[in-house]
């Protein structure tokens, strides 16, 4: 009689999908990174409204939050090689280099550091709208430039209101690495599908994936609490 779940096999696939759990977590944290630069720098153009680049970041912003992931992610997958292509047989670009041999990881980073550039840069711009403007003028009064008055107290005070924000966003992005198998990057989910194809214990090993991005989300989940804790008791010290 067949089994309604198997639970040794959905045990014994949990190490060898572990095993691809770096590549879920670098491909998240760098995306991340990456992604808050292109976001405070979307950011401050737009609030600084710097001529020709504010409403090409707004409509970028714009694109990116009306789009899905996925859709972004093939675009990024099957447009640049197609691009650079195009510039090698026209005007002879790059001749050298084989545009069809770009590991799909890099594919991966960039489509999601856009994604994330796009949704931080409101985080980023919300929380610099926070800060009280008595203290742009207070620093300005005592011969502080635009730049030291964004970087020594702008910024760690943004910062610090975003927080929140850019964890639940650190937690989504880790979820949605889950895509990237679909441009041949294989990752946690990406290891799952194959082991599942082998077994054909589909249901098994999407439990045991779905349980190892649970508890990573409940690690990074309460580092963050600790992180904010630490970080009030900072702010009540000074």
């Amino acid at each position: 009689m067949e089994k309604l779940f198997d639970l040794d096999y959905m045990l014994k696939s949990l190490p060898q999908i572990v095993e691809y759990l770096p590549v879920t977590l670098w491909i998240a944290f760098v995306s991340m990174l990456l992604g808050g630069i292109i976001g405070l720098a979307t950011a401050l153009i737009r609030i600084y409204k710097v001529p020709v680049l504010a409403p090409l970041s707004t409509l970028y912003v714009s694109y990116i939050r009306g789009t899905p992931l996925i859709v972004q992610l093939f675009l990024v997958y099957y447009g640049i090689p197609k691009f650079l292509y195009y510039f090698q047989s026209e005007y002879g670009f790059l001749q050298q280099f084989n545009v069809y041999v770009i590991p799909p990881e890099l594919f991966a980073l960039l489509s999601f550091s856009l994604n994330l550039g796009g949704y931080l840069s409101e985080t980023f711009r919300a929380a610099i709208h926070s800060v009280d403007r008595g203290q742009f003028e207070a620093a300005n009064s005592i011969g502080m430039s635009q730049t030291q008055i964004m970087l020594k107290i702008v910024l760690p005070q943004a910062l610090t209101v975003a927080l929140p924000n850019l964890g639940n966003t650190l937690i989504s992005t880790v979820k949605d690495t889950s895509f990237i198998f679909m441009i041949g990057v294989v990752d946690m989910m990406g290891q799952a599908k194959i082991m599942g194809a082998r077994s054909l214990a589909f249901f098994e090993v999407y439990v045991a994936v779905s349980l190892i991005y649970w508890l990573v989300c409940i690690i990074i989940e309460r580092g963050l609490v600790v992180l904010e804790k630490r970080i009030r008791i900072y702010e009540r010290s000074e």
